[in-house]
């Protein structure tokens, strides 16, 4: 039976320590509010409710005085810019539609050539088929009337004529010719190709 009766003097012995620190930790406090503590704690709640923390208020940006010239100068500038671009654009689009009328009067142009050239091509092709019909009209007619014509012609034209005929044919006509209208188309026909490099 000795045994609970000491449990129970070991349980109040640690209430009572817990009694006496509660009560240390009591008087502590009165005697600061005692003392003026109280007070400054209170003052210090007060004023920090009255006026806003610093952190909290919003700085005043002062700006020097070149900033605002210089701000103006870049806007200034900026439209400057904006506009030759827009400059820029209307002399491209012009550029642009230049190109194209040029583009097209080129192929209008190189349309053109071609029908021109297909145009002189007929035309010679014409002209030679002219010419060589009348070479052979005169190789058909009879070497005297023939004779008779070329006497009346031009020593050059004649020539031209000659050159394309038969040789038999050109030797019975320049058989019936004058001498001298003879030897004047001789002379052309033999100097025609004088002139033509060799080398």
């Amino acid at each position: 039976m000795k045994k609970p009766t000491v449990k129970k003097a070991r349980r109040r012995t640690g209430r009572g320590a817990l009694v006496l620190i509660a009560s240390l930790f009591l008087l502590s406090g009165l005697l600061r509010l005692g003392d003026g503590t109280g007070e400054a704690i209170a003052k210090s709640v007060e004023s920090l409710a009255s006026s806003p923390p610093k952190e909290m208020e919003t700085p005043i940006c002062e700006t020097p005085a070149g900033i605002g010239e210089l701000l103006s100068d870049l806007q200034e500038r900026e439209k400057r810019v904006a506009e030759r671009e827009e400059k820029l654009k209307d002399r491209l689009q012009v550029l642009a539609v230049a190109e194209t009328e040029v583009k097209n009067d080129l192929a209008t142009l190189a349309k053109a050539e071609e029908s021109l050239k297909s145009t002189i091509a007929l035309a010679d092709t014409a002209a030679e088929d002219d010419l060589a019909r009348l070479t052979s009209v005169y190789e058909n007619m009879k070497p005297k009337a023939a004779a008779a014509l070329f006497g009346e012609m031009d020593p050059e034209f004649s020539a031209g004529f000659l050159s394309r005929m038969r040789p038999d044919a050109a030797a019975a006509i320049m058989a019936g010719l004058k001498p001298q209208q003879a030897y004047s188309i001789s002379v052309v026909l033999a100097g025609r190709n004088a002139g033509i490099p060799t080398r």
